[in-house]
């Protein structure tokens, strides 16, 4: 009898395919919707320094192990780079402070080659300086750029473009340096300008030298499969993949719930304000840093404390987070081996093995 009137009330069925077709629609939009199913995944750390070595840093930019098993700590603040061995439990002084060759002051940017070669960028008379040193903090060469120093994105203290984006191949250092008409200047170890890659990007803004250099502000990136990608550093967030040959594959806009307040909040005008002595616009970057892991996917962190995993494709693959003591901000990455990743502040280790999965 009750199975009877159930079919027979039109009104309940109307309901009941009427609740279906919304749990369906609901179903679908999520799936759909990037914002909703595409919440970061929160990556926890796995191990680091200990807090009492840890705690001898001042400020560390750079976190990165050598085929050795020994890592270098860069140590901005402290104008100084330590050596930790494998086991992490003692930390050396090989690089310290001064202007004189073989020392640094103010530096701005550190890398290490396949080698464990480093180089550490600086300006001690506003003239950019470039200098490699052995696992043993010995000078084993360097050369100086020409022109002066021009710092086009800073964070605080931290500069970000001109030297501050160095990469390191071990057999040639890539910078960016829009002032040459190139997104990517490639150095040979002896100082010679090699070639350089990528067309500056249209800004609207080419009336204002400043302004459109800075706009091409970016964070070149050696893809250990091939290649180079390039990150911009302001504006609309953007970034580009080259071949070996140094050829356009393809160029992304990063898109994403987190990135929309800084869309919002771009500036159309510029204020201006003197750094070292010359008056230049000041250009918020949207970007902290970037990597490229060994299967060659992207790794992008914003000023909105997330970071994007983009496929070798340029395809947006996930959201990643980083917790530690808490939530943490990069200033680098650096991934020593598919499940291994090294980040700063904190100097900590974190496995990115889950991304992807």
């Amino acid at each position: 009898m009750a199975k009877t009137e159930m079919i027979s009330d039109p009104s309940r069925a109307a309901a009941r395919r009427a609740s279906r077709g919304v749990l369906v629609a609901v179903a679908v939009a999520v799936a759909a919707s990037p914002t909703l199913a595409r919440a970061p995944l929160v990556l926890r750390s796995v191990g680091g320094v200990p807090a009492h070595l840890a705690g001898m840093f001042e400020e560390p930019l750079a976190f990165q192990q050598v085929p050795s098993g020994a890592y270098l700590v860069f140590d901005r603040r402290a104008h100084a780079v330590y050596r930790l061995d494998a086991a992490r439990d003692r930390a050396e002084k090989v690089v310290d402070i001064g202007p004189e060759t073989g020392k640094v002051i103010g530096p701005t940017a550190f890398d290490s080659g396949p080698d464990g070669i480093f180089v550490v960028a600086d300006a001690p008379t506003g003239v950019e300086r470039l200098q490699f040193f052995n696992l043993r903090g010995e000078r084993v060469g360097g050369f100086d750029l020409p022109g002066r120093a021009a710092p086009r994105v800073v964070i605080g203290t931290l500069v970000l473009s001109g030297v501050g984006s160095l990469q390191f191949t071990g057999r040639s250092l890539l910078i960016n340096q829009p002032e040459t008409g190139g997104l990517i200047t490639e150095y040979g170890l002896a100082g010679t300008p090699v070639r350089t890659i990528g067309q500056l990007r249209p800004t609207g803004q080419e009336a204002d030298r400043d302004v459109h250099l800075a706009l091409n502000a970016g964070l070149p990136l050696v893809n250990p499969q091939g290649g180079f990608y390039f990150v911009f550093l302001t504006g609309e967030p953007r970034f580009r993949r080259y071949d070996r040959s140094g050829t356009l594959l393809y160029e992304r806009i990063a898109q994403g719930a987190e990135l929309d307040a800084l869309a919002r909040s771009m500036p159309t005008r510029w204020p201006r304000r003197s750094i070292d002595g010359t008056t230049l616009p000041l250009v918020p970057p949207v970007v902290r840093a970037a990597a490229v892991d060994p299967l060659g996917r992207l790794w992008v962190s914003y000023i909105a404390p997330v970071t994007y995993v983009f496929d070798p494709d340029g395809e947006l693959l996930t959201k990643v987070q980083f917790q530690a003591a808490g939530l943490l901000a990069p200033t680098s990455l650096s991934f020593p081996s598919r499940s291994r990743l090294l980040v700063t502040p904190g100097l900590y280790e974190f496995d990115p093995s889950a991304v992807g999965q």
